[in-house]
């Protein structure tokens, strides 16, 4: 009889007396990932600036320890932004864990909005003038990427330690940092948040020099780019649970989402679990965003698509640069037409 005990789901996605720490963590995308880790046997430190909030997340959500062994603990307050708070957090944790084997960097802020409808230049410059500030864009970047790198390098000593546990289920390059980014860091549509976008699009980035850097360390860095899911940021307020909505009519709104619903939390703890286990995944970006990425790369956004049929007309697809935008393969195949056989062959 074939041996398949290797791949029983229980054994490719357990994380059972993992120790983890989730900034942000006490809502939204934190708290989803932080539910995912408990509820299959990890002990999940979750931290963040309001206290309040981080203990009514783990009294809500902590699963029973006699089912899972795992466990939701709130720990803080803390400002990531902050060298200081940082340290404290790292020796807060040290004094009870001899190590970590998952730190997923979540917190984040989505900036200023202030959305580029306008074609003339004038207007369009004044909007994105007036409307944004330099203080603004420098505190979603401290909070998006800057935050990120130095939670993950106050980490690193309490990851690498996971690596040389004894009595515990790991190996090199079993501890990682999971960064949650976002879609809007891989599109090129600004959504009116040229701030956000420009910082997750940053996080992207960051992620992935420091999973080359760190692998130096043996550990892996990799990240979850989440669509339109649940949260205070990008929802409702949250609840007495901690846990927002994602109204049916903002996914309507938007028109470039093919499923037609928001992500569901179980769908964002999908991505931690493989992340968190598979060792051999060093460097990547999962993009959990319904298909938006299959709509949106390169394209504009429908509230800037043409409906006037004679504009279509008149301009043509192989010269006309929305129609580029809208149908970029479309356009490709329509120019390589006109590129005489000799010069295709050349």
């Amino acid at each position: 009889m074939a041996e398949t005990h290797h791949f029983d789901v229980n054994r490719l996605f357990a994380v059972k007396d993992y120790v983890c720490v989730v900034t942000g963590g006490g809502t939204g995308i934190g708290l989803m990932a932080s539910q995912a880790l408990a509820a299959n046997g990890a002990k999940v430190y979750i931290t963040g600036r309001r206290v309040e909030a981080l203990e009514n997340a783990a009294k809500a959500h902590s699963p029973e320890q006699d089912r899972t062994g795992g466990q939701i603990i709130p720990i803080g307050p803390c400002d990531v932004t902050k060298k200081e708070d940082l340290q404290k957090l790292v020796s807060d944790i040290k004094s009870k864990e001899s190590h970590i084997n998952l730190l997923v960097c979540n917190a984040g802020v989505s900036g200023p909005k202030a959305p580029p409808e306008h074609s003339d230049a004038d207007d369009l410059s004044a909007k994105l003038w007036n409307e944004e500030s330099v203080e603004d864009w420098q505190k979603t970047y401290e909070t998006d990427v800057t935050s990120v790198y130095f939670t993950a390098v106050a980490f690193l000593p309490l990851l690498q330690a996971a690596t040389k546990a004894k009595g515990g289920p790991y190996e090199d390059f079993s501890a990682s940092v999971i960064t949650i980014s976002s879609m809007s860091g891989l599109m090129r549509d600004s959504q009116g948040h040229f701030s956000y976008n420009a910082a997750k699009g940053a996080t992207v980035h960051l992620s992935k020099l420091m999973s080359a850097e760190f692998q130096k360390a043996k550990i892996r860095v990799n990240s979850i780019a989440p669509g339109y899911f649940p949260s205070e940021m990008a929802g409702t307020k949250s609840d007495d649970r901690q846990k927002s909505d994602f109204p049916q009519e903002k996914i309507e709104q938007t028109g470039h989402v093919p499923m037609m619903r928001a992500g569901r939390d179980e769908e964002i703890g999908m991505g931690v679990l493989f992340f968190a286990r598979n060792h051999y995944v060093n460097g990547e970006i999962l993009a959990i965003d319904g298909g938006v990425l299959n709509v949106v790369p390169g394209r504009k956004s429908p509230r800037h698509e043409i409906d006037d049929d004679t504009e279509k007309e008149k301009t043509g697809l192989s010269n006309n640069h929305s129609a580029e935008r809208l149908q970029p393969g479309l356009y490709l195949l329509s120019f390589l037409r006109e590129v005489p056989a000799s010069i295709r062959s050349a």
